[in-house]
């Protein structure tokens, strides 16, 4: 990693590094199977690739995860025959994936680096992707452009992340959306989160245009909704009859230009 990094990604790498082993203990029995089986699902409601379709055939495709965690992802898509590399910033959060892969027996390459500076040439994958992963938490102005230099033409940018939408009906500092609109919505870029994360977002004409300028054509833009689920209760019954209604997270599907 460059010495020039700012504080908001010095803040992260600590912050991933303290709270990776409680994040993987407690999301395993959400994420981990798709490690096993290749049946990958999207955001927090675990959405089936099979069903949204982001990818189509991955097979022999030179893929990279920005944000990658444990790397239950990338090991999902080896095992389903991609060339996948796993990028994240956080040093405990590879030390997963290592372990991971110790188990899988799949092995690929791992790096740590911040997505802001991504140490990879022009034109090196066909998919760059990430599920809540780099792109909620790096300045997208900085990502985004990185993303689109890596991706070879034509090359797939997919990433989920949580709707602008839902960002501004939370308390700053908070961690629960209200009903009512408490935020303003013009100061996405870089904030604070209540578990002293620095999440990044932007209002959705900010992305396009940050799109477009990159030369990334937008496919598909998904503001998925959860199933309703009779079983949960407390905190998680309230927060799926939220995104029941409005939209919690969004996957983008974008296309690098042919030029």
């Amino acid at each position: 990693m460059s010495d020039g990094v700012t504080s908001y990604v010095r803040t992260n790498r600590a912050r991933w590094n303290e709270i990776s082993d409680d994040y993987q203990r407690f999301n395993a029995p959400r994420i981990r199977g798709q490690a096993f089986t290749g049946d990958v699902a999207w955001g927090l409601w675990g959405l089936p690739e099979s069903e949204l379709d982001i990818f189509g055939e991955v097979a022999g495709l030179d893929i990279l995860e920005m944000g990658c965690g444990g790397s239950q992802w990338s090991t999902a898509l080896a095992r389903r025959g991609a060339n996948a590399v796993g990028l994240d910033l956080s040093e405990r959060q590879l030390t997963h994936s290592r372990e991971l892969q110790q188990e899988t027996g799949l092995t690929f390459p791992l790096v740590q680096a911040s997505a802001e500076e991504v140490p990879f040439a022009d034109r090196s994958f066909h998919i760059v992707f990430a599920d809540h992963g780099a792109f909620s938490f790096a300045d997208p102005t900085r990502a985004i452009p990185e993303a689109a230099r890596i991706l070879r033409p034509g090359g797939l940018l997919a990433f989920s992340h949580i709707s602008p939408l839902y960002e501004i009906t939370v308390a700053q500092g908070g961690d629960h959306a209200s009903r009512g609109l408490v935020r303003d919505y013009f100061n996405l870029r870089l904030f604070t989160d209540a578990d002293g994360l620095v999440s990044a977002n932007l209002p959705y004409g900010e992305w396009i245009r940050l799109f477009r300028s990159c030369g990334l054509l937008v496919e598909d833009l998904l503001e998925t909704r959860p199933k309703a689920d009779p079983s949960l209760t407390g905190r998680q019954r309230a927060d799926n009859e939220w995104a029941r209604r409005w939209p919690s997270e969004c996957i983008w599907r974008l296309r690098r230009s042919a030029f």
